[in-house]
């Protein structure tokens, strides 16, 4: 006669054997319903669009639809949770940006936290900035700007769409690699910035490339250098800040994720989903026209680059003095 407590340790083994089959099992017929990428930004934005991008060819490969499903609010940290509470089952995905970085930079208090909470799909594509300039400053050059910096330092005045997006905290990068001294005035978005720098009223704008060129074009601002390592065919014939500040690198990024513990199997399948679409000529032009450059990689290329984002962009907050409660 068995024992009962040899008893109830089998039928506990049994059971999440049964557990684990009915898992791998879901795994591979995945996916059977649709599936929801959360956008924690508006209707029409960046990453509203990418999901859009992203879904429509997840659909087209496995004939599930996909749902945008658009979070907007308290900095996007409200999409944010939902998703990284939501099951680990593939069936809710996050569009992660370098925005949700900078949140959990500025905010201590956080109900999730992105490396422990979420599991890396692809990195889908990068977005340079680029360095403007008012026409009368007398710089055509990165070099020449900062040389004109240290010699007037607290004289020039920058334009950012607001403390703690992106560009502020490329300018605020910028002025910690160079020792210089320049004056932020925020702004409620990155468009009235730049039409104060077009009018002189403020000097300098690191600005999302489609923003900035009708300006360009119009010669109301000159163009100095963009914040990726190398030249971007966004704007080909303007060359990087790195030439000048050696290491110097800050991009907005659009990510997939998943929260976490879903599924190997799952997330391999997303992951070579999601690289083949970026490889399409349709979807590398859509995204070329949001001022973004297609990129693709593996989970753990994403993990490492979440990782290293986390560390810089934390450091230039409290550079900053941005931190909040």
């Amino acid at each position: 006669m068995i024992p009962s407590v040899t008893c109830r340790f089998i039928t506990m083994i049994s059971a999440f054997s049964t557990v684990i089959a009915c898992g791998a099992a879901a795994a591979a017929q995945y996916p059977t319903r649709p599936i929801r990428i959360i956008a924690s930004t508006s209707p029409g934005s960046g990453p509203d669009i990418m999901s859009r991008l992203i879904g429509h060819k997840l659909t087209e490969a496995w004939g599930q639809q996909i749902v945008v499903d658009d979070r907007a609010g308290a900095s996007g940290i409200i999409g944010t949770e939902i998703a990284a509470k939501a099951a680990p089952d593939g069936y809710t995905l996050l569009m992660l940006t370098s925005s949700h970085v900078i949140v959990e930079a500025l905010f201590q208090k956080l109900n999730y936290n992105l490396v422990r909470d979420f599991a890396p799909i692809s990195l889908l594509a990068s977005t340079p900035f680029l360095l403007t300039a008012h026409p009368s400053v007398p710089a055509a050059s990165v070099n020449a700007l900062i040389a004109l910096a240290r010699a007037r330092p607290g004289d020039l005045h920058y334009g950012s769409g607001g403390a703690g997006t992106p560009p502020h905290l490329a300018t605020e990068i910028f002025k910690t690699m160079t020792g210089i001294d320049l004056v932020h005035v925020p702004y409620k978005g990155i468009t009235p910035a730049l039409i104060d720098t077009a009018a002189g009223q403020v000097q300098l704008t690191i600005a999302v490339i489609p923003a900035a060129l009708p300006f360009l074009s119009s010669g109301k601002l000159k163009a100095l250098g963009v914040t990726s390592l190398e030249r971007t065919p966004l704007v080909p014939d303007v060359p990087p800040i790195a030439e000048s500040v050696p290491g110097y690198e800050v991009i907005g990024w659009y990510s997939l994720v998943a929260p976490a513990k879903t599924p190997a199997q799952i997330i391999s399948r997303l992951n070579a989903e999601a690289n083949r679409a970026l490889k399409t000529p349709e979807v590398r032009q859509r995204i070329s026209a949001l001022g973004a450059e297609a990129i693709g990689s593996t989970p753990e290329e994403l993990g490492a680059h979440l990782r290293a984002q986390i560390d810089k962009l934390g450091k230039a907050v409290k550079a900053a003095n941005l931190r909040r409660e």
